[in-house]
């Protein structure tokens, strides 16, 4: 095999896609957050404080240093850390739970077959032996958890 038809089958894997639209979409999004946090948060806490978003006046001086330790503009950081963490928390919730609504009308339905004897049997969507999660019928790895099945995915009798 190739190194380019090696390269190719890497970079058509799907994990390897959906990472690199992640990365896209979250170079993306770090303008959003930026401006909601600059635009929107920041005043609000120049409000409610009656001045400037940063926290001062915890700094120490080190002798032989311009700055010194600077406790007030780490702390800025951490804040302004959790702030975009939250965001995105809210964010990735709302999305799931949308997902979610989607998904739940069409999760657990059964389709019937004949069997042998001319009785009809339920069949269940099938499932992925590593996750648990429903999975498409001939699916041959798990879009949720990656596992690779050893023979295509077909639905069950529902026992």
């Amino acid at each position: 095999m190739s190194l380019v038809s090696e390269f190719k089958d890497f970079i058509n894997r799907g994990n390897v896609m959906d990472m690199a639209v992640g990365v896209i979409i979250g170079g993306a999004f770090t303008s959003i957050v930026t401006s909601l946090t600059n635009d929107i948060i920041n005043p609000l806490i120049k409000l409610v404080s009656g001045g400037g978003t940063e926290i001062s006046g915890l700094t120490i001086p080190v002798p032989g240093t311009e700055n010194g330790i600077d406790f007030s503009s780490f702390i800025s950081a951490i804040i302004n850390f959790l702030i975009v963490a939250i965001v995105v928390f809210f964010i990735v919730k709302a999305f799931n739970k949308a997902q979610n609504l989607g998904f739940g009308l069409t999760k657990g339905l059964t389709s019937k077959v004949l069997g042998k004897d001319g009785e009809e049997i339920e069949m269940v969507p099938p499932t992925c032996p590593f996750c648990l999660e429903e999975v498409k019928e001939g699916a041959t790895r798990c879009p949720h958890c990656s596992g690779e099945f050893p023979k295509p995915a077909a639905p069950t009798p529902k026992q």
